[in-house]
Parts: C-alpha cells; sequence; structure tokens
C-alpha cells in the first residue's frame, strides 16, 4: 500500500467526477514524475484504474439523469476501435524500438496535455457566451452521428495511444460541436469515458503494461474521490476549477518534458502555471466586475 499513490487517486478521482476531466491527464504524469514509473506502464495502468473509477462515475451521472445515451453510442462507436488501433501502434512502436521510444512516447504524452490544458484555459477564459446555445438534448440527424463516430475515432486513437484526452477533448467536443450543457457535458463525457477505458484498458492489460498493484493503490483513493466528486458536482461552480486544472496540467506538461530530456528550466515549470493561474483570475475578476448591476437609482 502507497499512500501518496492513494492520495493521487482520491484528489484525481475527486476532480474526475467534478468535470469529468483530470484522469489520465494528471495521473499518468503524476505516475510517471512521482512514482518514476515506466512511461508505457504508467499509459496502460491509467487506462486499467480509469475504466473502473470512471465506470462508478458513469453510473452516478446515469442516475443522476445528466447522461446523453444517444450521443455516448455514437461515439464509442468511433473511439472503441480508434482505442484499439492507438494500444496496438504503441505496441508495434516500442516493440520496434524498445527504452529508445520512451523519450519519444514522453513527448507525445507532454504535447497532448499541452493541447488539454490550452483547450481548457481557451474554453473557460475565451468562451463565456458558450452558454447562450447549449441545449439539454441533442437531435441525433445522419450528421450528428457520422461527426461523433469521427470525432470518437480520432480521439480513441489519441488516448490509446497517449492516456490522454478522454475527459478534456471529448468534452470539449461536446460543447464545441454538440453545445451540450455543462452538467450534461460532464455527465456524458464520464459515460463514454467508462466505456472507452474498459477497451483501451483491458488492450493494455492482454499486452502486459498494467501493473495490477500498483492500479489497486490507485483505486483505493479514486472510488470514493469519483464518489464524492459526482455527489457535489450540481453545487460547485466550475468557473474556477477548469481554469486551476488547465494550470496544473500545463505544469505536468513541462515536467514530463523534462523526463522526455527537454532541458525546461524549473522557473518556467512553476512560473508557466503561475502566470497562465494569475491572467486567468484577472480575466475572472474583470468579467465579475462587469456584471455587478448599477446601484439602484443610479444613472444609466
Amino acid at each position: 500500500m502507497d499512500p501518496l499513490v492513494i492520495v493521487f487517486g482520491l484528489g484525481v478521482g475527486i476532480l474526475v467526477g467534478l468535470t469529468g476531466i483530470g484522469g489520465g491527464s494528471l495521473m499518468t504524469p503524476l505516475l510517471i514524475l512521482a512514482v518514476g514509473v515506466k512511461p508505457v506502464v504508467a499509459i496502460g495502468t491509467d487506462l486499467a484504474y480509469g475504466a473502473i473509477t470512471k465506470t462508478v462515475g458513469g453510473w452516478r451521472h446515469l442516475r443522476k439523469g445528466t447522461v446523453d445515451l444517444g450521443v455516448s453510442k455514437w461515439l464509442a462507436l468511433g473511439s472503441v476501435p480508434g482505442s484499439l488501433v492507438g494500444v496496438w501502434l504503441l505496441n508495434r512502436l516500442h516493440d520496434a524500438h524498445g527504452d529508445a521510444f520512451e523519450p519519444v512516447l514522453l513527448g507525445l504524452v507532454a504535447g497532448m496535455l499541452v493541447i488539454v490544458s490550452v483547450t481548457i484555459l481557451a474554453r473557460a477564459l475565451f468562451m463565456p457566451k458558450l452558454h447562450e446555445r447549449e441545449r439539454e438534448t441533442v437531435e441525433l440527424d445522419r450528421r450528428t452521428k457520422i461527426t461523433a463516430v469521427a470525432i470518437g475515432a480520432v480521439l480513441g486513437m489519441v488516448l490509446g495511444l497517449t492516456s490522454v484526452g478522454s475527459g478534456a477533448l471529448i468534452g470539449l467536443a461536446l460543447i464545441l460541436v454538440f453545445r451540450m450543457t455543462p452538467h450534461r457535458v460532464v455527465g456524458t463525457d464520464v459515460f463514454h469515458a467508462a466505456v472507452l477505458l474498459w477497451t483501451a484498458g483491458l488492450a493494455h492489460l492482454l499486452s502486459g503494461n498494467v501493473d495490477l498493484l500498483l492500479t489497486a493503490n490507485i483505486l483505493l483513493g479514486s472510488i470514493p474521490g469519483v464518489w464524492i466528486g459526482t455527489h457535489v458536482v450540481t453545487s460547485v461552480p466550475a468557473n474556477g476549477l477548469r481554469p486551476a486544472l488547465g494550470c496544473v496540467l500545463l505544469g505536468s506538461a513541462l515536467g514530463v518534458l523534462t523526463k522526455a530530456g527537454v532541458a525546461v528550466p524549473v522557473a518556467a515549470i512553476v512560473g508557466v502555471p503561475a502566470a497562465a493561474g494569475a491572467f486567468a483570475w484577472l480575466v475572472h475578476r474583470s468579467r465579475a466586475r462587469t456584471r455587478v448591476p448599477a446601484p439602484e437609482g443610479a444613472p444609466a
């Protein structure tokens, strides 16, 4: 039993339950940077634990009525085979190049973390009016179904290869493409991810990329964590949570780059996310001020 890994699992589980984001994006770099797990094993273990964690979260969201089953189904039709292609590609590259492939793999993980962190920050800071286009129900016409399958296939392959993206990237697609309300985004994202991660996790397990003891340690923290997160999801505002998560992921990306052999100064690993966080705070404060109503009787 490793208390540090259990604490990691608890924190990541709470974030997954609250936002649908943070599973692969946080746990994989934590396992690589803090625990010292080999990248291929970190990816496989992350996907295996994530399958169980997001099954718990998906069931909870299904009971709360925050899951769009139609969109989840069509996304899965693309993402499930896509994830198998990603796992196959990862194994082929690792078999062909051995340990020499690890810096490349770390670079891929870091690149995905940068993309995820930037999309989260951009969504939180520069897309405040998306709520005006949001809808509770998505009409599943032919174009929508084809779009869902295509998005699922691409992001499923990315997940199978790097373990990153099941929450942040799918969630972004649910907002930008399908224009779903925030709680429906989180619920649909977590439910779909459960299906996707079982496929990718089992594929990695059969490939020998999963540390079962490490998975058990993570689950000791993540299962109660996701239970807590889904319980309070409707009462915790995501306005501050999402930018904070984006900053953490940005720092994780820079840390993983150092493992890949890129000379990233410690000051940059700390300073860049801190600067992004400060900018996010200023934007949020400025936006809050503009929303303050004028005192009664004041001139227009």
